[in-house]
């Protein structure tokens, strides 16, 4: 979920008077339902998923088969399995692809992997204006049972808003061994985000783009923006009243423009007491936190003035998001022209979103240049 898709908020009286709408396409109609996701078995949840998905995503592409693969569920079953498992949920606007890399890694230590498409998700964004906050908790807490029921030691790891479910589900469910949170979107940047809710009575959509990444939506329904703070406003009242004993690890970037990183940090050390818990910071400022692992983003030799949102998910060599992926983001907050000599494959530099430089142009920072060592903070939290 990027600050574009939430920069609505600041014109939110204006919008709540607005009488008219521009005209929606038909791939900006909503579906006529969300897929089901109270499967008993996982494979047929798989199964299920991907029928909907060929029966009502917009295709962006030649290659559908691709895009449905990127957009799926998935398993990822280990050749030395530990006995332990792990479900992955995605964020606003995203899909099971921002798991990717990171499952990778988790299936070589041993973990049984599951990830999630959450209801509204894949397909077209016009389809997150069905979900409700109950089908969010509501996927999660049904696939957590699943998975306890067959494995006796069980992390859930969430991004983003992701993030946000995971920890409520773990907040009531003594079930969930640890946690793994990327960028989590427990306070937004822009306080205004709490008045979508009401703003999505009357209007339909946060954010209009044309639709180019076929891993995420572009753009945003009000409904999405209302339901993410739905889920940010309860995981801050899960953890004022809770406090949660179990391993953490938490990758922030202080480059992030999406969330309030201060409060991440101060949830982080307050929220979560065990004492293995580690932090990934990328970024210059040190903050005075428990299990601090420190990476800078001043990386001129790698054209990296900051890090981002999502940049902390995906190695270097991720075939879409990648140095050399198929799929640049130059739509990052910068003026029009330099995002058009972006397109035109100018030489770019990479920050987070808004993030400018004078005689620059940023693309966002799509991969994490420090991917192998995030990793190995992760596996110390997971082998406790």
């Amino acid at each position: 979920m990027s600050k574009k898709k939430l920069s609505f908020i600041l014109a939110s009286t204006a919008l709540m008077m607005a009488c008219s709408q521009k005209q929606v396409q038909s791939e900006k109609q909503p579906s006529a339902s969300l897929p089901e996701y109270m499967q008993a078995d996982f494979q047929q949840y798989i199964a299920d998923n991907e029928q909907w998905l060929r029966e009502n995503r917009n295709f962006l592409s030649n290659d559908p088969e691709m895009e449905i693969s990127i957009n799926m569920p998935f398993e990822r079953i280990p050749e030395q399995p530990n006995g332990k498992a792990v479900l992955l949920v995605h964020g606003l606007s995203d899909s099971p692809y921002s798991f990717i890399d990171i499952a990778e890694q988790l299936v070589q230590q041993g973990f049984l992997v599951r990830t999630l498409l959450l209801p509204g998700h894949g397909s077209k964004a016009a389809d997150l204006m069905l979900p409700t906050l109950e089908d969010w908790t509501g996927i999660v807490k049904h696939h957590t049972e699943l998975l306890a029921s067959k494995y006796d030691e069980l992390w859930l790891g969430g991004y983003s808003t992701g993030a946000n479910l995971v920890t409520i589900e773990a907040s009531e469910n003594t079930n969930v061994d640890g946690l793994l949170l990327f960028s989590p979107a427990f306070k937004p940047d822009n306080n205004l985000v709490r008045f979508a809710p009401v703003i999505s009575l009357f209007v339909d959509w946060a954010d209009e783009d044309p639709e180019e990444n076929i891993a995420k939506y572009d753009s945003l329904p009000m409904n999405g923006a209302a339901v993410y703070y739905e889920t940010s406003s309860l995981v801050r009242d899960r953890l004022s009243e809770k406090t949660l004993d179990i391993p953490v690890f938490m990758a922030i970037s202080e480059g992030d423009s999406v969330i309030d990183t201060l409060t991440a940090l101060e949830l982080y050390q307050n929220s979560f007491s065990h004492s293995g818990k580690q932090l990934a910071w990328f970024g210059e400022y040190q903050p005075a936190v428990d299990g601090l692992n420190q990476f800078s983003m001043r990386l001129p030799e790698q054209r990296i003035s900051a890090g981002s949102h999502m940049s902390m998910l995906y190695k270097p060599g991720n075939a879409h998001y990648g140095i050399n992926g198929r799929f640049r983001m130059c739509s990052n907050g910068q003026q029009e022209a330099q995002e058009q000599l972006c397109r035109q494959g100018e030489e770019v530099w990479y920050s987070g979103w808004g993030y400018q430089e004078k005689g620059k142009i940023h693309a966002r920072l799509s991969w994490n240049p420090y991917f192998k060592e995030t990793m190995a903070v992760m596996k110390k939290v997971l082998t406790i």
